[in-house]
């Protein structure tokens, strides 16, 4: 094996390079990670790896891949991760991996964009030797000579690297069409249904099929762009010297996107990445591409029935600025819509009869990545049902997410097909208006060498007035629950609304901890209330911290610390005739010195951010202040509820 021909360069893009290892791995056993690069950037270019998680079954392994991955990004290698300092057994471990997924993939002579003689990345890591890369490149037309990659660069700004090169194309396509079938043959209903998917697939292509293309930004009141099955047909055969034939044909994605000069904010894939809709109409006048004869089947009415089967296919492809349309339509929106019915299919196919699924595709940015990838859910599953709970365990391990939060439930998605109007480009948002996180940028709290743990995710304020409902005097502890739950939803713990006074009434009520007569009371409650109602609503247990005087909570600090760096979630303090959130403390263990970051939900005035940590509302306190005040009172008990982060995804 020849390892010293050149010293090519790679470029690295993706910020986790190596996932976690899995832990019910033994440590003999390799761990295959998948590169991914795109046929548009320059070769060797790394923009993400993902974990193989069906090593013992290639052809599943790259069911799956074909799914999750838009077209326009695909697997270029492979890494190798083991405990192993034998470097050139795990060359061709990463070789042949790489050679027989992409073989499954894109076939023998590539796809898409691919080619027959693809340059290939291998890496080797040897967990022993401190987890460093070393890579490689070689073909899939000569898997013998490897070329050593020595020049390693890191990007860093990878999401303006890959979105000032290029764009997403996004398509729905919404298909119900009726199965028919032979009553005494339930057996026929599969073969009918795959005849059916079929049709559609091949429709794709047809001249009827039309598709219209449009932007989505300050460059949308432009015309829309439309092109043809004769289009996609004509464009196949065009060179780059009869581009006048058509000039449809000299339209790019750039003419699509949003101009030059445009400020990118890197904060979500919705605002920073350009986006192109694709739509896709069926023009009954035209003549098919292939002519046929009709065909006609008859079935007794006795005898048949009929199963509506309703599809919500929507694909995401990465495009080039630079490349046309129509290639753009017929290389990566036409691919990725056959692949999606066929695999909607191939899914459902066994269970049509029996459970009725209803799969739908949902778009995710995984933590750690700025591409999307794409995953099937079953929406007659619930969110907790276990097949969908595995589903999603098996996402998180391969893409190195932690298994005790949940990062690719549905609420989760992103969303591009609800669009603002046509001056901003970016996706409508629906949610609450109410200041989120006003914690942040608050000055430190003044205790010197003190360690800040704080409120891991963020959550939304509740106070005093909020909403015009006047719950001054006796709503402070109401208040705390409220930004709890904020914090359970903003998370995607949970999709409930935030319950109104009212409804935790009625929760205390069912569960039998209060009268009848307490719905629509003004009574306070405590952390023991508190506890009950984000138990029955939400699942999610309590510890409680009990303490006889407030100036035993400075004694709290180090057990607080390690809640919020290990729970990360929203404290209620409750004492005497008052309830308080609390956000965060810094605490330094050798001095004893600490203060408590506490969010006030007695304010009563309007959403003003200033106003608010300008008066002390959300703030740091000293148990006992520069002029010997005390924060906490001496003569009155407190209670402290901490929420545990539920262990799921």
């Amino acid at each position: 094996m020849d390892t010293d021909i050149q010293n090519p360069n790679i470029r690295i893009l993706c910020r986790k390079l190596v996932l976690p290892k899995l832990h019910d791995q033994s440590a003999e056993i390799p761990q295959i990670q998948w590169l991914i690069g795109s046929p548009f950037f320059p070769s060797p270019t790394i923009i993400a790896t993902i974990r193989c998680i069906n090593s013992a079954d290639f052809s599943r392994e790259s069911d799956d891949i074909r799914i999750l991955l838009p077209k326009g990004f695909e697997v270029i290698g492979a890494l190798i991760v083991k405990n192993d300092p034998n470097f050139e057994n795990s060359v061709g471990e990463a070789v042949d991996a790489a050679v027989r997924l992409r073989k499954l993939l894109y076939g023998d002579a590539g796809g898409g964009f691919s080619e027959k003689d693809q340059a290939l990345v291998g890496g080797v890591v040897d967990l022993n030797n401190a987890g460093d890369v070393q890579f490689f490149t070689f073909k899939t037309g000569n898997v013998k000579k490897i070329e050593k990659i020595s020049s390693v660069l890191y990007e860093e700004q990878p999401e303006k690297y890959v979105w000032e090169r290029g764009c997403l194309l996004q398509c729905e396509l919404p298909i119900k069409f009726p199965v028919y079938y032979p009553a005494k043959n339930l057996k026929e209903v599969e073969k009918m249904y795959i005849r059916a998917t079929e049709v559609v697939a091949s429709n794709l292509v047809d001249l009827k099929t039309t598709y219209i293309m449009e932007a989505n930004g300050p460059s949308a009141g432009e015309q829309p762009v439309v092109l043809s099955g004769t289009d996609l047909e004509l464009h196949k055969e065009m060179s780059s010297t009869t581009s006048q034939e058509s000039k449809v044909k000299t339209f790019a994605c750039s003419d699509l996107c949003l101009k030059a000069g445009k400020a990118i904010s890197y904060t979500s894939i919705e605002e920073y990445a350009d986006i192109i809709h694709v739509s896709i109409l069926s023009n009954r006048s035209k003549r098919s591409l292939k002519p046929a004869a009709p065909i006609a089947e008859y079935y007794p009415v006795e005898d048949t029935k009929v199963l509506v089967v309703d599809h919500k296919l929507e694909v995401l492809c990465y495009a080039a600025k630079d490349l046309s349309l129509a290639a753009a339509v017929s290389k990566l929106i036409i691919p990725a819509l056959v692949d999606q019915i066929l695999s909607m299919r191939n899914k459902i196919l066994s269970h049509l009869l029996t459970e009725h699924p209803q799969l739908q595709p949902y778009h995710f940015v995984p933590p750690g990545f700025f591409i999307p990838i794409t995953v099937f859910y079953e929406l007659s599953y619930g969110e907790m049902e276990m097949k969908q709970v595995e589903t999603r365990k098996a996402l998180h391990i391969r893409f190195g997410l932690p298994l005790d939060r949940p990062l690719l439930r549905v609420v989760n998605a992103i969303n591009l097909s609800v669009k603002d109007n046509k001056t901003t480009g970016s996706a409508l948002r629906k949610g609450s208006s109410l200041l989120k996180d006003v914690h942040l940028g608050i000055p430190s709290s003044g205790v010197s060498g003190g360690t800040v743990s704080l409120i891991q995710g963020s959550y939304e304020y509740y106070h005093y007035l909020l909403d015009g409902f006047d719950d001054s005097g006796w709503g402070c502890a109401y208040r705390s629950l409220q930004t709890i739950v904020s914090w359970f939803r903003l998370q995607h713990y949970s999709g409930i609304d935030v319950p109104s006074h009212r409804e935790i009434q009625q929760t205390l009520v069912e569960i039998g901890d209060k009268d009848p007569s307490f719905i629509g009371s003004r009574e306070w409650i405590g952390a023991i209330e508190l506890s009950f109602v984000l138990d029955k609503l939400l699942g999610v247990s309590c510890k409680v911290i009990n303490v006889r005087s407030g100036a035993e909570l400075p004694e709290k600090c180090r057990e607080l610390a390690l809640h919020f760096d290990t729970q990360g979630t929203p404290v209620m303090i409750g004492g005497g005739v008052l309830a308080y959130t609390l956000l965060g403390v810094d605490y330094n263990e050798v001095s004893g010195d600490c203060a408590f970051l506490i969010l006030d939900p007695h304010y009563t005035g309007t959403d003003d951010l200033k106003r608010i940590v300008s008066g002390g509302w959300c703030g740091w306190k000293k148990a006992i202040d520069s002029k010997g005040k005390h924060f906490f009172l001496h003569d009155k008990f407190y209670n402290l509820l901490l929420p545990q982060r539920p262990n799921t995804v």
